[in-house]
């Protein structure tokens, strides 16, 4: 029973949501109070049939739970004949449950989106030297594997043959793919975009970087799966008072009406509906302003938030790279863009995209022949121009010289955080480009209006290099700004905040970014970030609008408030309607009744006003902020 109950608990939900609507509709359309009653009893029926199973099953391991009042109060409304009140709090009761089940559902898809990242099989050296196909459980430490253009890599390892680039964003997050030779090291999740490579296998399955990535997800977000909900934590104290009070005034009085009145009136309906409501008009809010909350938890989390994290491309930046500064050698400045550029037109790599882009108004000339030279560039002819377009070791390799000026020109560009393209025409150097990523308009600003909404911490977490992590940190005027960092570093230093005590929200956009977004109090992705992102964040910036997260945090205080707010309605209706009905003649169950909708009327109001939130940002004086604190927490 309790197993087929659970199978069909959503299709029971929308049953009873069904034939409350059909209720309605029979009696304030077709005038049939008969049809209305008889609706809403078999509603009632079919919406309490799972809680009580429920609440009988939390009973067997001695726990009293909501559930076991809610069927009371349904069982208590069936003897007075309220089969209103009972069908919608059954309803209401069975659609949280819900929209809490389709979340975890939802988000525990990312893990397997993850695993199907890392290539099922690997091309293994036999003892022959050939090269055979096998499964990658079947691969151990020491092993020779081979890796082609456009393959997978399998394994974290070491390069000990060939040459070639790779995808590493799905570990570090930065976009440009990074030279790999004798000696370097590869990741597993990798992709190798060109070349070929062998290399010796030094870590396999769960424990390579990108293993670590997945299970740190998977640990995250089983932490948070055993969260309480606040209802929860309530029902331990005030299921039981209600109960013991219904009891003691049937023992007293001998009249199990008066009982069951208190039973109904008890059942803090208001309660069970007020904070829904106000979750759902500041969901719904921030969908319209390009927000997406994924549930009630991050909500009430997000008020709180003192600390926030950053990663770098893609969140603070554009993602997007481009010329940020150029400097010439040669005299005939146009000549050596059109070479330049008719070069990298060939090529698919996000540099030479980004010069096309910025020199898409020189003349395109006829390339006569190019050479890819591995890790290094390109070596073309071009009108009887020998044309060299890399970086310093393809310049090394054909004896360009440098001068002192240029090597202090390109030091000083890398220190600014650019990558670095040198363009060398006929064996002398013409033109330096400095490429790097740019920051997103109005960041900064969005940055200070966090400061002034109460954010304490504003920290940068990526991994690029500290020397460009240091030059967007001062340009933002980040409080603190870390490099070199793999993703479990940055879940680790996560960890490290929380255990101090901080409420902390990470904001990213990339694969590597999941564990962090996951394991962080309030995870914040981009929505033009990877679906694994998506997924494993609490909240989604559609069109990865930055300016949307003020409004963000700015929605979360007041939906907090604003479920404080019904609360306290909720339970002062519920008090005053329990010592009326215990202390006075003139309070029935018809009055009663009227107040008790009325509550739930009053909440819903207040929630909707929510729908009408629009992010007003002050600066705010010292007292000020202690009087919002006061409320808030």
């Amino acid at each position: 029973m309790q197993k087929w109950l659970s199978g069909y608990r959503n299709w029971l939900t929308a049953i009873t949501g069904v034939l409350i609507i059909l209720a309605f509709s029979s009696k304030w359309v077709f005038s049939s109070e008969q049809g209305s009653a008889y609706l809403l009893f078999v509603a009632s029926l079919v919406g309490g049939l799972p809680i009580f199973v429920q609440a009988y099953q939390a009973l067997r391991v001695k726990v009293i739970s909501i559930d076991l009042l809610v069927t009371l109060a349904i069982l208590g409304a069936f003897v007075i004949k309220e089969f209103e009140e009972s069908a919608i709090v059954a309803f209401l009761f069975l659609f949280g449950a819900y929209l809490e089940q389709r979340t975890l559902a939802k988000t525990r898809s990312a893990i397997k989106n993850l695993v199907e990242l890392v290539p099922e099989t690997a091309f293994r050296k036999a003892h022959n030297g050939d090269f055979e196909e096998v499964s990658v459980e079947e691969v151990e430490e020491g092993d020779i594997l081979i890796v082609k253009t456009g393959g997978k890599i399998p394994v974290d390892g070491e390069v000990i043959f060939g040459a070639g680039t790779t995808n590493e964003s799905s570990i570090t997050g930065e976009p440009i793919p990074v030279s790999k030779g004798l000696g370097d090291k590869v990741f597993a999740g990798t992709i190798l975009e060109n070349g070929t490579i062998q290399l010796r296998t030094d870590k396999i399955g769960e424990d390579t970087t990108f293993g670590k990535i997945i299970e740190l997800v998977e640990e995250a977000q089983d932490s948070k799966s055993k969260a309480e909900r606040f209802i929860d934590q309530f029902s331990k104290y005030y299921t039981p008072a209600v109960l013991v009070l219904a009891i003691l005034v049937w023992l007293i009085s001998r009249n199990i009406e008066l009982a069951v009145t208190i039973l109904v009136l008890g059942c803090p309906g208001a309660l069970v509906i007020g904070v829904p409501v106000s979750n759902v008009s500041g969901i719904g809010n921030g969908a319209r302003h390009g927000i997406l909350f994924k549930g009630s938890d991050v909500i009430t989390n997000f008020s709180k938030v003192d600390t926030m994290l950053f990663d770098k491309t893609g969140t603070l930046t554009y993602g997007n790279p481009q010329v940020a500064q150029t400097i010439y050698y040669s005299s005939d400045r146009s000549l050596a863009e059109s070479l330049l550029a008719s070069v990298e037109r060939e090529s698919d790599h996000p540099l030479a995209k980004a010069i096309v882009n910025h020199y898409s108004g020189s003349v395109v000339e006829v390339i006569d022949s190019t050479e890819v030279v591995q890790g290094g560039g390109v070596v073309a002819r071009i009108q009887n121009h020998q044309v060299l377009v890399g970086n310093s070791y393809l310049m090394n390799q054909y004896n360009i010289p440098f001068t002192n000026q240029m090597k202090s020109d390109i030091a000083g560009m890398e220190a600014e955080g650019n990558s670095i393209v040198l363009t060398a025409i006929d064996g002398q150097i013409a033109l330096v480009v400095g490429i790097r990523d740019q920051i997103r308009q109005g960041v900064k600003e969005d940055l200070e209006t966090l400061k002034n909404m109460g954010v304490k911490n504003l920290i940068l977490l990526s991994g690029d290099n500290q020397g460009t992590v240091d030059l967007v940190a001062s340009q933002l005027g980040l409080t603190e700004a870390y490099g070199h960092l793999l993703p479990e570093d940055k879940a680790e230093f996560v960890r490290k905040r929380q255990a101090s005590g901080e409420i902390v929200a990470f904001v990213g956009d990339g694969i590597n970014d999941s564990p962090s977004l996951a394991l962080a109090d309030i995870g914040i992705a981009m929505g033009n970030g990877t679906d694994v992102a998506i997924e494993t964040s609490n909240v989604v910036l559609m069109n990865s609008d930055f300016h949307r997260i003020p409004h963000a945090i700015g929605l979360a205080k007041a939906t907090r408030r604003n479920m404080i707010e019904n609360i306290f309605i909720s339970l002062l209706v519920v008090v005053v309607l329990l010592i009326s009905v215990l202390s006075s003649s003139w309070m029935n169950m018809a009055i009663g009744m009227f107040v008790h909708e009325g509550s739930i009327l009053l909440v819903i109001l207040n929630a909707m006003r929510l729908l009408k939130y629009k992010k007003k940002i002050e600066i705010l004086d010292i007292n000020q902020f202690f009087i919002l604190n006061i409320v808030l927490y």
